[in-house]
Protein backbone atom coordinates (compact mmCIF):
# COMPACT_ATOMS: atom_id res chain seq x y z
CA UNK A 1 0.00 0.00 0.00
CA UNK A 2 1.32 2.89 -1.20
CA UNK A 3 1.07 6.68 0.11
CA UNK A 4 -1.58 7.50 -2.39
CA UNK A 5 -3.70 4.69 -1.43
CA UNK A 6 -3.15 5.52 2.40
CA UNK A 7 -4.30 9.03 1.78
CA UNK A 8 -7.64 7.34 -0.23
CA UNK A 9 -8.65 5.24 2.81
CA UNK A 10 -8.04 8.30 4.99
CA UNK A 11 -10.48 10.75 2.86
CA UNK A 12 -13.01 7.68 2.26
CA UNK A 13 -13.19 7.33 6.36
CA UNK A 14 -12.96 10.51 7.51
CA UNK A 15 -15.80 9.86 9.92
CA UNK A 16 -13.40 7.61 11.85
CA UNK A 17 -10.07 9.77 12.05
CA UNK A 18 -11.46 13.32 12.83
CA UNK A 19 -12.78 12.25 15.90
CA UNK A 20 -9.69 10.46 16.94
CA UNK A 21 -7.50 13.39 15.58
CA UNK A 22 -10.18 16.00 18.12
CA UNK A 23 -9.50 13.33 21.11
CA UNK A 24 -6.03 13.63 19.96
CA UNK A 25 -6.05 17.39 20.39
CA UNK A 26 -7.94 17.28 23.75
CA UNK A 27 -5.25 15.36 25.21
CA UNK A 28 -2.61 16.94 24.09
CA UNK A 29 -4.19 20.23 25.40
CA UNK A 30 -4.77 18.56 28.62
CA UNK A 31 -0.76 17.15 29.28
CA UNK A 32 -0.36 20.95 28.48
CA UNK A 33 -2.38 22.56 30.93
CA UNK A 34 -2.03 19.45 34.08
CA UNK A 35 1.83 19.34 33.70
CA UNK A 36 3.41 22.57 35.13
CA UNK A 37 6.73 24.55 33.93
CA UNK A 38 9.64 23.79 35.88
CA UNK A 39 11.96 26.33 36.88
CA UNK A 40 15.94 25.50 38.45
CA UNK A 41 18.44 27.68 39.68
CA UNK A 42 22.04 26.49 40.04
CA UNK A 43 24.84 27.99 42.19
CA UNK A 44 28.30 26.77 42.21
CA UNK A 45 30.98 26.57 45.61
CA UNK A 46 34.31 25.32 46.25
CA UNK A 47 35.96 24.25 49.07
CA UNK A 48 39.35 26.16 50.47
CA UNK A 49 42.08 25.20 52.84
CA UNK A 50 42.15 26.52 55.79
CA UNK A 51 43.75 30.26 57.11
CA UNK A 52 46.14 27.65 58.76
CA UNK A 53 47.02 25.72 55.99
CA UNK A 54 47.30 28.50 53.27
CA UNK A 55 50.12 30.20 55.79
CA UNK A 56 52.90 29.08 53.14
CA UNK A 57 51.20 30.69 50.62
CA UNK A 58 51.03 34.23 51.77
CA UNK A 59 47.27 33.44 53.18
CA UNK A 60 45.84 32.69 49.30
CA UNK A 61 43.02 29.53 49.32
CA UNK A 62 43.29 29.24 45.69
CA UNK A 63 47.36 28.35 45.67
CA UNK A 64 46.25 25.85 48.49
CA UNK A 65 44.78 22.24 47.08
CA UNK A 66 44.74 19.23 48.67
CA UNK A 67 43.20 15.91 47.41
CA UNK A 68 41.52 15.65 50.97
CA UNK A 69 39.22 18.50 50.09
CA UNK A 70 37.29 16.53 47.03
CA UNK A 71 36.85 13.72 49.80
CA UNK A 72 34.96 16.36 51.56
CA UNK A 73 33.10 17.85 48.91
CA UNK A 74 31.71 14.41 47.91
CA UNK A 75 30.91 13.18 51.82
CA UNK A 76 29.52 17.04 52.28
CA UNK A 77 27.05 16.44 48.91
CA UNK A 78 25.84 12.97 50.28
CA UNK A 79 24.99 14.06 53.39
CA UNK A 80 23.37 17.52 51.44
CA UNK A 81 20.70 14.87 49.59
CA UNK A 82 19.86 12.62 52.68
CA UNK A 83 16.36 12.44 54.48
CA UNK A 84 17.52 14.23 57.01
CA UNK A 85 19.37 17.63 55.15
CA UNK A 86 15.48 17.59 53.15
CA UNK A 87 13.91 17.69 56.65
CA UNK A 88 15.96 20.80 57.94
CA UNK A 89 15.57 22.79 54.24
CA UNK A 90 12.11 22.46 54.35
CA UNK A 91 11.96 23.69 58.11
CA UNK A 92 14.15 26.52 56.80
CA UNK A 93 11.44 27.33 53.84
CA UNK A 94 13.02 25.65 50.76
CA UNK A 95 10.74 24.43 48.32
CA UNK A 96 10.64 22.39 45.31
CA UNK A 97 13.31 19.61 45.12
CA UNK A 98 17.36 20.12 45.21
CA UNK A 99 20.30 18.40 44.21
CA UNK A 100 24.39 18.64 45.49
CA UNK A 101 27.08 17.05 43.30
CA UNK A 102 30.19 17.80 42.53
CA UNK A 103 30.40 19.92 39.20
CA UNK A 104 30.93 17.52 36.31
CA UNK A 105 34.28 17.96 35.03
CA UNK A 106 35.60 19.62 37.71
CA UNK A 107 39.61 19.96 38.79
CA UNK A 108 38.86 20.64 42.12
CA UNK A 109 36.25 20.44 45.03
CA UNK A 110 33.95 22.45 43.38
CA UNK A 111 29.94 21.71 44.34
CA UNK A 112 26.81 22.25 42.15
CA UNK A 113 23.63 23.38 44.23
CA UNK A 114 20.45 23.06 42.12
CA UNK A 115 17.10 23.93 43.28
CA UNK A 116 13.88 22.81 40.79
CA UNK A 117 10.17 24.05 41.15
CA UNK A 118 7.16 25.42 39.84
CA UNK A 119 7.32 28.99 41.05
CA UNK A 120 10.58 31.19 40.05
CA UNK A 121 11.28 33.53 42.82
CA UNK A 122 10.73 30.61 45.61
CA UNK A 123 13.20 28.39 43.57
CA UNK A 124 16.14 31.28 43.72
CA UNK A 125 15.50 31.91 47.43
CA UNK A 126 15.38 28.37 47.72
CA UNK A 127 18.95 28.16 46.58
CA UNK A 128 20.10 30.86 48.10
CA UNK A 129 18.87 28.71 51.60
CA UNK A 130 20.43 25.83 50.42
CA UNK A 131 23.84 27.16 50.05
CA UNK A 132 24.06 29.09 53.34
CA UNK A 133 22.66 25.75 54.53
CA UNK A 134 25.92 24.02 52.70
CA UNK A 135 28.44 26.01 54.69
CA UNK A 136 26.53 25.52 58.24
CA UNK A 137 26.60 21.99 57.95
CA UNK A 138 30.42 22.27 56.83
CA UNK A 139 31.04 23.98 60.16
CA UNK A 140 29.23 21.37 61.98
CA UNK A 141 30.82 18.57 60.88
CA UNK A 142 34.52 19.98 61.56
CA UNK A 143 32.85 21.14 65.01
CA UNK A 144 31.89 17.55 66.00
CA UNK A 145 35.47 16.73 65.49
CA UNK A 146 36.61 19.33 67.44
CA UNK A 147 38.98 21.11 64.76
CA UNK A 148 40.11 24.54 65.69
CA UNK A 149 38.84 27.50 63.97
CA UNK A 150 41.99 28.54 62.27
CA UNK A 151 42.19 24.64 61.12
CA UNK A 152 38.81 24.58 59.65
CA UNK A 153 37.77 24.39 55.27
CA UNK A 154 36.27 26.87 54.72
CA UNK A 155 33.66 27.35 51.44
CA UNK A 156 33.31 30.29 49.27
CA UNK A 157 30.54 30.84 45.89
CA UNK A 158 31.94 30.56 42.72
CA UNK A 159 28.74 31.15 41.02
CA UNK A 160 25.77 32.82 43.14
CA UNK A 161 22.46 31.43 42.56
CA UNK A 162 21.01 31.91 38.97
CA UNK A 163 18.06 33.39 37.88
CA UNK A 164 15.76 30.47 37.39
CA UNK A 165 15.27 29.05 34.02
CA UNK A 166 12.15 27.24 32.67
CA UNK A 167 12.91 23.18 32.02
CA UNK A 168 10.41 22.46 29.22
CA UNK A 169 12.16 19.30 28.07
CA UNK A 170 9.80 16.96 30.22
CA UNK A 171 6.87 18.44 29.22
CA UNK A 172 7.29 18.74 25.68
CA UNK A 173 8.40 14.97 25.83
CA UNK A 174 4.88 14.11 27.15
CA UNK A 175 2.92 16.32 24.44
CA UNK A 176 4.97 14.52 21.69
CA UNK A 177 4.28 10.79 23.08
CA UNK A 178 0.74 11.69 23.96
CA UNK A 179 0.05 13.29 20.68
CA UNK A 180 1.76 10.45 18.31
CA UNK A 181 0.43 7.86 20.05
CA UNK A 182 -3.36 9.42 19.52
CA UNK A 183 -2.52 9.67 15.52
CA UNK A 184 -1.47 6.43 15.43
CA UNK A 185 -4.54 5.02 17.16
CA UNK A 186 -6.34 6.96 15.08
CA UNK A 187 -4.85 5.50 11.60
CA UNK A 188 -5.45 1.84 13.49
CA UNK A 189 -9.23 2.78 14.17
CA UNK A 190 -9.19 3.99 9.85
CA UNK A 191 -7.77 0.48 8.63
CA UNK A 192 -9.56 -1.40 10.90
CA UNK A 193 -12.88 -0.19 9.51
CA UNK A 194 -11.94 0.16 5.68
CA UNK A 195 -10.60 -3.57 6.21
CA UNK A 196 -14.14 -4.70 8.12
CA UNK A 197 -16.16 -2.57 4.55
CA UNK A 198 -14.13 -4.37 1.93
CA UNK A 199 -14.64 -8.23 3.60
CA UNK A 200 -18.42 -8.39 4.33
CA UNK A 201 -19.49 -10.68 7.27
CA UNK A 202 -20.49 -14.59 6.18
CA UNK A 203 -18.25 -13.79 2.66
CA UNK A 204 -15.69 -15.68 0.62
CA UNK A 205 -15.46 -18.23 3.43
CA UNK A 206 -14.40 -22.47 1.99
CA UNK A 207 -16.81 -24.69 2.54
CA UNK A 208 -15.65 -27.38 5.58
CA UNK A 209 -13.42 -30.08 4.02
CA UNK A 210 -15.96 -32.99 3.92
CA UNK A 211 -18.91 -31.32 3.25
CA UNK A 212 -21.66 -32.31 -0.01
CA UNK A 213 -22.68 -29.17 -2.16
CA UNK A 214 -25.98 -30.40 -2.51
CA UNK A 215 -28.21 -33.72 -0.74
CA UNK A 216 -29.36 -36.22 -3.10
CA UNK A 217 -33.03 -36.94 -3.09
CA UNK A 218 -34.23 -39.60 -0.25
CA UNK A 219 -36.08 -42.29 -2.45
CA UNK A 220 -38.91 -42.96 -0.51
CA UNK A 221 -39.08 -46.61 0.98
CA UNK A 222 -41.63 -49.06 -1.53
CA UNK A 223 -41.19 -47.06 -4.69
CA UNK A 224 -39.59 -48.90 -7.29
CA UNK A 225 -36.26 -47.60 -9.51
CA UNK A 226 -36.81 -45.17 -11.91
CA UNK A 227 -37.63 -47.32 -14.96
CA UNK A 228 -34.76 -47.00 -17.72
CA UNK A 229 -34.55 -47.09 -21.55
CA UNK A 230 -32.96 -50.01 -22.70
CA UNK A 231 -33.05 -51.37 -25.70
CA UNK A 232 -32.73 -55.22 -25.85
CA UNK A 233 -30.67 -56.62 -29.53
CA UNK A 234 -31.47 -60.19 -30.49
CA UNK A 235 -28.93 -61.48 -32.72
CA UNK A 236 -30.00 -64.93 -34.18
CA UNK A 237 -27.34 -67.51 -35.89
CA UNK A 238 -28.07 -68.37 -39.64
CA UNK A 239 -27.47 -71.05 -41.67
CA UNK A 240 -24.35 -69.56 -43.15
CA UNK A 241 -23.09 -68.80 -39.16
CA UNK A 242 -24.07 -65.09 -39.69
CA UNK A 243 -26.36 -63.46 -37.34
CA UNK A 244 -29.20 -61.44 -38.06
CA UNK A 245 -30.14 -58.59 -35.67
Amino acid sequence: MDLAEIWRVMRRRWYVLLPGLLLTAALTTAVHLLIPVEYQSQSTVTLLNSSKATEAFDGNPFLSTQASLTGMADGLARNLNSDGAKADLKALGVTGTHEVKIADNAQGPFMWLTVTGTDPAAVLKSDELLAGYADKRLKEFQSQQSVAPEAMIRMATIVPPQKPEAQTKTRLQYIVMVGALGFVLSLVAVFFVEARRRTPRGKNRPDPAGTPTAAAAPVPVGAAPAATDETMALRTVGPGGAGAT
